[in-house]
């Protein structure tokens, strides 16, 4: 027996919740042949074209070596590019390519869909709570690594 049921676990929740996105953007992005990760990388290229891949995991949530492998298969698609970096030759600067810009497009379409569904089930109130609330989670946990 444990000491807390698993109902009462705030965890189980937001993992489920987050499992739901997950499946729902996978298939927003599907037509446009790429992962969530790969978007999520696309998206944050679009806005920081140049940025670097170290400052691109972190705005993804992802490790470095992770962000590497997903750059590799972008860039295997030509979605990026990656030029050294003018000062810097041992960092890559990555940029969208045109075919990364339109791979883009397509799925933002659908990732907006889902975002918008999801922001549709709740008031502007809750919408509002619910991200200062899953702030305070995020801040919780980083205290306790």
């Amino acid at each position: 027996m444990t000491s807390m049921a698993p109902e009462e676990r705030i965890g189980s929740h937001l993992k489920r919740a987050e499992q739901a996105l997950l499946a729902a953007k996978s298939a927003a992005c599907k037509p446009a042949a790429v992962t969530v990760p790969q978007y999520a990388a696309l998206l944050w290229l679009a806005e920081k074209p140049g940025i670097s891949a170290a400052a691109l995991a972190r705005l993804c949530g992802v490790t470095p070596p992770t962000m590497n492998t997903v750059l590799k298969n972008l860039q295997e698609r030509a979605l990026i590019e990656r030029t050294p970096h003018e000062w810097h030759r041992n960092v890559l600067e990555t940029r969208l390519t045109d075919a990364g810009r339109a791979a883009l497009e397509l799925a933002d379409s659908g990732a907006v869909r889902v975002e918008r569904a999801l922001a549709a089930a709740f008031t502007g109130e809750e919408r509002e709570q619910l991200i200062r609330l899953l702030g305070r989670c995020a801040e919780v946990l980083g205290t306790q690594r």
